[in-house]
């Protein structure tokens, strides 16, 4: 059977560029590929097809003989150079076919993460900082110790025994990926032997045995800044894993977390307190000392205060890191009911019980509760 026309095959005109090409091959790589089309024949003989075309037509000296003999400059049956058949060796091939594999994957063929080299950035390390609410509120200094891997002293980062260098990987030429072939596939990945840094230690050193890093801990000193909260992080740039193979060190985040407290608890800049009255204060109305972060204050209760009524103490809170005003100090007031009454208190709160039995003036919330219910039942 004749072969076609290897610039019909592609779709292109005889004096198409390199990039006309390029462009044409991935568009038929892409309709025509095996894994697109399993088991349709036709699709495998095109795909085939337009590989031989291209090999051919991306490589000058080839195309330059199939312009001036046609087919029989560049197959060997016939005495010329030969095409490659469909074969995947050409590297005009591979070159196009890296494309080919990110447009099926959405990502580089080949990367093999690490390049030629090796050198890493070493790993991001996260450390969890317990801290007092009033430590957050107003800021403190630390020690934290962290462990972490660092350079190896002995060896200098470099894994080699001292006196000894690394030496060129045997299995990667060097290069620090290999190309793997399967099928219609050639695939290039990072080398098994040196994980892609190219290089050997056949003498690795004693004390890090070739890792280039050693595990140990650190003693580092951590500025707070006052109005932090749970969540926070705190980036020590370079206080994180050293890299591999000479790679910069990582980052370490100090997250911080607030202990809960006693007595208040927080709410963004805002912080809040329960703060119980006896019933005779919140009949009477009075004054009391309640708790701040910077001291006691004066509260003043005016009668009648039911349970539950918030007091306001505005710059009483917390100054956010960020920036901006200090939060308010919120008061939740609850009414304690009296226990352990002895004979005399049990007989006064008799008489005043009796006193306003049937006046429903001195109970404002229960009565409108109680309306509220004759309601609903008379509704049913």
């Amino acid at each position: 059977m004749s072969k076609r026309d290897y610039y019909e095959v592609l779709g292109v005109e005889r004096g198409a560029s390199e990039a006309e090409l390029k462009k044409a091959y991935r568009r038929l790589a892409m309709k025509h590929h095996p894994d697109r089309n399993p088991d349709d024949k036709v699709s495998e003989e095109k795909f085939k097809e337009a590989n031989e075309a291209y090999e051919v037509l991306s490589d000058s000296s080839k195309r330059a003989a199939y312009d001036q003999y046609g087919h029989a400059g560049v197959d060997p049956s016939m005495g010329g150079a030969g095409a490659g058949g469909a074969g995947f060796g050409g590297a005009n091939f591979s070159d196009i076919f890296g494309d080919v594999f990110s447009d099926f994957f959405g990502g580089a063929a080949g990367a093999g993460g690490r390049g030629r080299g090796g050198a890493q950035r070493g790993s991001d390390l996260r450390y969890t900082l317990e801290l007092d609410l009033e430590e957050a509120v107003r800021g403190t200094t630390v020690t934290i110790r962290v462990p972490t891997l660092a350079n190896c002293k002995t060896c200098d980062g470099s894994g080699a025994k001292k006196g000894t260098t690394p030496v060129t990987c045997t299995t990667c030429g060097g290069i620090g990926q290999v190309r793997m072939q399967q099928g219609f596939f050639s695939v290039q990945q990072t080398c098994p032997r040196c994980n892609g840094s190219g290089k050997m230690i056949t003498d690795p050193c004693d004390s890090c045995h070739g890792q280039g890093r050693v595990e140990e801990h650190k003693t580092l000193s951590v500025k707070v800044p006052a109005g932090v909260d749970t969540g926070d992080r705190i980036r020590l740039s370079g206080e994180g894993e050293a890299g591999a193979m000479g790679g910069p060190a990582g980052d370490l985040y100090v997250v911080v977390n607030v202990r809960e407290h006693a007595i208040f608890q927080r709410d963004g800049k805002h912080l809040y307190c329960e703060v119980p009255i006896s019933f005779a204060d919140a009949a009477l109305g009075g004054e009391l000392e309640v708790p701040t972060l910077d001291g006691r204050v004066k509260l003043k209760i005016p009668e009648g205060t039911q349970t539950g009524k918030l007091f306001r103490l505005r710059g009483k809170g917390v100054a956010p890191v960020r920036g901006g005003g200090a939060g308010d100090l919120m008061c939740r007031v609850a009414v304690e009911t009296p226990v352990h009454l002895d004979r005399r208190q049990r007989e006064l709160l008799e008489e005043f019980r009796k006193s306003i039995d049937g006046d429903s003036s001195h109970s404002p919330k229960a009565n409108g509760w109680f309306e509220g219910v004759k309601r609903f039942f008379g509704d049913l």
